[in-house]
C-alpha cells in the first residue's frame, strides 16, 4: 500500500509542479598548491577544479575564477561534467591559489528529466561499483515479490537503511566500494549510494552518482568540511528518481522524504564514477570529482589544500 501512495504523491508532484522549497547561496571553493620541494620536478602543473552546472532544481549565477595562472573551462565526455584546468610549464615560485565563486538558487528535488537519451550509460557498473553473482543474487532476494522497478527500488532502499550504519571508523570507507559495503555495513554516503546503485543495476533498474557539498540546515554560513553524495535511479515514463540513504539513516523521520525527494541544503558538482577529465589526466580515472586534483610533469600530486565556503543570500 505504501508503494502506490509513493506512486500517487510523486505522480501528482510532477503533474502539478508542486511549490518547493529554494534555498539561495554564495558559494566559494579555493584550491592552494604549493610549490615543489628543491627535490622534486619543477615543470608542467595541471589543476582540475570541478565546476557546477545548471539544471532543473539548481541554477548557477555571477560565477567568477580568481587564478594567478591561466585556466580555461572544459568538459569530460562521457558524462559532460564541467571543470576548470589551470595549468603553467614554468616553475613555481610561490603558492597557487585558485578560488571559484559563484551564486546558487538550489529547490528541493523531485523527478526529473523522463527523457534520457544517455541511459545506456547508467546501466554498468564501475570498478567499485560492482555487479556480481553475488549482488545479484542478494538483489535478487531483497526484491522477491516486488512488482515493478518502483517496488523494487523502495524494497532495495530499505535493505541499505537496514544493513549499514553511517560509521566512518576503520578502513576502506568513503570509497563507494560495494563489497566493502556489503562485508563490512558501514561507512559514509558514499558507500551507502554505492550499494543503492550496485543493488539497483542488477535488477535492471538504470541508477547513477551524484556527488557535492552540504549545506548544514541551521546555519547561515560557514565552511563545509567534506562533500556528500546521493544517487538517483530510473523508471521510464517517470524519469530520474533520487534517494537520499545515508540522510535517511541519519534522520529517520525522514525515511520516505528521501525516497524521492531531495532537501535544498546542497549543491551539485558532478556525476559519473571512474572520471577521464579535461584534458585527460595522466594518472588513473578519478573515483570521484569533487575535490581538487593535480599533476606535476604527468604524477598526480598529492597535498592540494582546499577550503569551501558559503553565505545565504536573501530569498527575494
Amino acid at each position: 500500500m505504501k508503494y502506490c501512495l509513493f506512486v500517487l504523491v510523486l505522480t501528482s508532484l510532477v503533474a502539478q509542479g508542486a511549490e518547493t522549497a529554494t534555498r539561495r547561496f554564495e558559494f566559494t571553493y579555493t584550491a592552494r598548491v604549493e610549490p615543489p620541494t628543491a627535490s622534486s620536478s619543477p615543470g608542467c602543473l595541471r589543476v582540475w577544479l570541478p565546476v557546477p552546472q545548471n539544471d532543473d532544481f539548481q541554477q548557477i549565477e555571477n560565477l567568477r575564477v580568481d587564478s594567478p595562472l591561466p585556466h580555461r573551462f572544459t568538459a569530460e565526455a562521457k558524462y559532460g561534467n564541467r571543470m576548470i584546468c589551470v595549468e603553467s610549464g614554468q616553475p613555481l615560485a610561490a603558492p597557487v591559489i585558485v578560488t571559484v565563486r559563484f551564486n546558487v538558487k538550489r529547490c528541493e528535488q523531485t523527478a526529473r528529466d523522463a527523457a534520457t537519451p544517455q541511459l545506456a550509460l547508467f546501466t554498468q557498473p564501475s570498478r567499485l561499483t560492482i555487479v556480481n553473482d553475488d549482488i545479484h543474487k542478494l538483489a535478487a532476494d531483497i526484491t522477491q515479490g516486488k512488482n515493478g522497478p518502483l517496488e523494487q527500488a523502495r524494497a532495495i532502499y530499505d535493505y541499505v537503511q537496514a544493513h549499514m550504519a553511517y560509521d566512518k571508523t576503520g578502513d576502506g570507507w568513503g570509497r563507494g566500494d560495494t563489497a566493502h559495503a556489503c562485508r563490512v555495513g558501514k561507512g559514509n554516503c558514499t558507500d551507502f549510494h554505492a550499494l543503492f546503485i550496485s543493488l539497483a543495476l542488477a535488477r535492471g533498474i538504470p541508477a547513477r552518482f551524484h556527488v557535492g557539498f552540504p549545506l548544514p540546515a541551521n546555519k547561515t554560513e560557514g565552511e563545509i568540511a567534506g562533500y556528500h553524495c546521493w544517487a538517483e535511479f530510473h523508471i521510464e515514463g517517470r524519469g530520474w528518481i533520487p534517494v537520499d540513504a545515508s540522510e535517511a539513516w541519519k534522520n529517520k523521520a525522514k525515511l520516505d522524504y528521501f525516497f524521492g525527494r531531495l532537501d535544498p541544503n546542497r549543491v551539485e558538482f558532478s556525476i559519473g564514477r571512474d572520471l577521464v577529465l579535461n584534458p585527460t589526466q595522466a594518472g588513473e580515472p578519478l573515483n570521484f570529482f569533487i575535490y581538487p586534483y593535480a599533476e606535476l610533469d604527468g604524477k598526480p600530486l598529492a597535498g592540494v589544500k582546499r577550503e569551501v565556503r558559503f553565505r545565504d543570500l536573501a530569498t527575494n
